[in-house]
């Protein structure tokens, strides 16, 4: 994280970091996020498109988070991609507003770095891609309570909380959640060789992927990416219906599902089938420096695949009403402090001290507002049945 914290010193016109923090029953966690937006005088970056990225939600995918900074350098223009056109895309980054999240689960990460090469889970053990709502705590046959824990509810974990906030208030049109290490069947390890990478769409908690046009695009630009940057060798679908068994709880199903994503992936991006059950540094992380540069290279022109090809997927009226879904009044409200906090350089610590009263008062004045509105409305029948009646005939 220091290297992408200098790299957003370097460059103020372009990037801007927010750290934001949450915290829950004695355990506090907290969230970098960088955003890349080129035209900073233009405050409000509704109508442009926008892309949510997020890295390193389990700890032991290092690999991950090396991506982000690799893509973070890309825009900033310190690295270059050989075979990109540098005046398309600054076309294309001129109408794109993109929010990485290098390090989502930078507590799961310290226990790896501290000598705990296969630690997936955050800091008080539970798996941050199965603590969200969607589905949240179903258990299949093949449960693993160490490696699958889903948390106390949804929602329980900060990192969990902070990742819905920023997706709620910054409403995008494209999510990647970036992972490695796949893990499948054994049939599978035969049919993909030992470099296991795939590109897989909504839904992770049930075999079938969602109907209609938002369908068929997400599809469009998989197949696309499979084609210029996988060399067909990546596996497309729906993660539920791929990998050979389900996942509840998910990151990716929630922002399709309930943020309503115009197009949600799950990528992951590196996996070595040969690597031992326990070795796990080598199965979710390259060991050469041969292969660490490719999976920089490959990855990172694959997203700027994205950022081009998404908006024209979509059209040009990609933009979304202010009100186009519903979400809960704790959700708005999270998502709404966390945007305002961001765009006026507010200190993020004031969300988490007040943020109960605000959602008491909140409910309160609706309650008010609704009783007040019920006796007027009282109010006006009654007066209108108590007139006296007036015969329209002279006694």
């Amino acid at each position: 994280m220091e290297e992408i914290k200098a790299l957003v010193i370097r460059h103020p016109d372009k990037l801007t970091l927010d750290t934001i923090k949450a915290r829950n029953k004695g355990y506090s966690a907290e969230i970098d996020v960088v955003t890349y937006c080129r035209r900073r005088q233009e405050a409000d970056d509704k109508p442009k498109f926008r892309i949510l990225l997020s890295f390193g939600q389990h700890g032991r995918e290092l690999i991950t988070s090396e991506v982000a900074l690799q893509i973070l350098s890309i825009l900033s223009k310190e690295k270059f991609l050989p075979d990109l056109d540098l005046a398309s895309l600054d076309q294309t980054l001129d109408n794109l507003v993109i929010k990485v999240v290098p390090m989502e689960n930078r507590n799961g990460r310290r226990l790896v770095e501290a000598g705990d090469l296969c630690e997936r889970r955050n800091g008080r053990g539970v798996d941050l891609n199965r603590n969200w709502s969607v589905d949240w705590g179903k258990k299949e046959k093949d449960y693993d309570p160490y490696e699958e824990n889903p948390g106390t509810a949804p929602f329980s974990e900060p990192e969990a909380q902070i990742m819905r906030k920023i997706a709620v208030s910054f409403d995008p049109h494209i999510w990647v959640n970036i992972h490695s290490g796949m893990e499948v069947g054994q049939t599978k390890f035969r049919l993909y060789s030992l470099m296991l990478t795939a590109l897989f769409m909504p839904y992770d908690h049930k075999n079938t992927t969602p109907d209609g046009v938002p369908s068929q695009k997400m599809k469009s630009l998989l197949e696309e990416l499979n084609q210029l940057h996988c060399q067909k060798r990546c596996m497309i679908g729906s993660g539920g219906g791929s990998v050979g068994y389900l996942a509840h709880g998910t990151a990716t199903d929630y922002m399709f599902d309930i943020v309503k994503v115009t197009m949600a992936f799950t990528f992951e991006i590196y996996g070595d089938g040969a690597a031992a059950s326990r070795d796990c540094f080598k199965m979710f992380n390259p060991t050469d420096f041969g292969t660490f540069n490719r999976v920089l290279h490959e990855w990172s022109a694959a997203f700027f695949t994205i950022f081009k090809l998404g908006p024209n997927l979509l059209g040009s009226n990609y933009s979304k009403p202010a009100l186009d879904k519903w979400v809960s009044i704790d959700e708005y409200l999270d998502g709404y402090l966390v945007e305002r906090s961001s765009r006026y350089g507010k200190k993020t610590e004031v969300l988490d001290l007040g943020m109960q009263e605000i959602r008491t008062y909140f409910r309160l004045f609706l309650l008010s507002s609704v009783l007040l509105l019920f006796m007027f409305c009282s109010r006006i029948s009654k007066s209108k049945f108590s007139r006296p009646i007036v015969s329209a005939i002279p006694l």
